[in-house]
């Protein structure tokens, strides 16, 4: 009979009985993320689908929303654990008095991207900003980044935006919306701007986006402070995961396989995947990019309250 010492010893030796690393000895740790559907998410769909959450012992649920602007309030609720927001969303419901932080970005602003724009519905002559005055314009989201850099530009373009009726509008509804004739333009992005054009429902009237600074926030990862205080390995994790899969975004020969993980997720077919403009990833936030923001939304009367950014980042 093998006694005490020559068990343990044989235990020892036994591949299996090598300590495990700590990640796989603790449950992963649930999240469920919060998207809408845009390419700035790339990073998290590519984070998921190449295992880059898995590693970290990160359980990513992705899950679709419909409206931007209703990400805040799912994050409150405890529906979501981490959401991607617009970054004037985010800082209107901090504003508003939730207590919300950012631990990752997503896409970027580039003079680059014409992938979103004033889409016309066909006949209605609009060409300009001033032709935009007294119109019925849908966005995605009232607040939202389209919303807020439209208006930015029509300030830019000398017309008071004040003048122009805004409505929300999901992105999959503005082809039909502008087809039934019950609003006069949408601001949209791909790919739903091009399946507007392609089917003549409407046709673009101005790239306007070109007219932003570079390199600014377009999509902002938030998530309770509550739960970034309770996990806190966890968002710095969800982090990482992002930034490892922003690396895998930046080499060419990745382009097919990034471009056919977004198709998963915001349902696009082959030949508009084909030719989708993909924002430059930002997986780590700035108090300048907020800084940003924050002059944006104040210049629009949106901020009733001073914001203190460095509370805002998890570092």
């Amino acid at each position: 009979m093998m006694n005490r010492r020559s068990l343990l010893a044989a235990l020892a030796a036994s591949p299996s009985a090598l300590a495990l690393p700590a990640h796989a000895q603790a449950a992963a740790t649930k999240i469920v993320f919060g998207y809408t559907a845009v390419t700035d998410f790339a990073s998290v769909f590519v984070a998921a689908e190449e295992g880059a959450f898995k590693k970290r012992n990160l359980d990513v649920e992705l899950k679709f929303i419909p409206l931007n602007s209703t990400i805040p309030a799912a994050l409150q609720s405890d529906s979501l654990q981490i959401g991607g927001p617009t970054p004037s969303v985010f800082l209107q419901a901090v504003d508003g008095g939730l207590d919300l932080v950012l631990v990752a970005g997503g896409g970027l602003t580039s003079k680059t991207i014409t992938a979103f724009g004033l889409v016309a519905r066909a006949g209605s002559g609009i060409r300009s900003a001033q032709d935009c005055v007294g119109k019925k314009i849908g966005v995605p989201g009232l607040g939202a980044f389209l919303h807020v850099t439209f208006r930015a530009w029509l300030k830019d373009q000398g017309v008071d935006y004040r003048k122009v009726s805004f409505v929300e509008a999901a992105f999959p509804q503005h082809a039909d919306l502008l087809r039934g004739g019950s609003i006069d333009a949408v601001v949209s992005a791909d790919p739903f701007m091009s399946r507007i054009t392609d089917s003549g429902a409407g046709y673009v009237a101005s790239y306007y986006s070109t007219f932003l600074p570079e390199g600014n926030q377009t999509i902002v990862h938030a998530a309770k402070r509550e739960w970034v205080q309770k996990n806190p390995a966890a968002a710095r994790a969800f982090r990482e995961a992002v930034q490892e899969a922003a690396a895998f975004m930046q080499q060419p020969k990745n382009d097919a396989r990034v471009r056919a993980i977004i198709g998963k997720y915001i349902k696009l077919p082959p030949e508009v995947l084909a030719k989708v403009q993909i924002s430059p990833p930002g997986p780590v936030v700035s108090d300048k990019q907020l800084t940003y923001w924050v002059g944006l939304m104040k210049e629009q009367e949106m901020l009733k309250t001073p914001i203190d950014i460095a509370k805002l980042v998890v570092k």
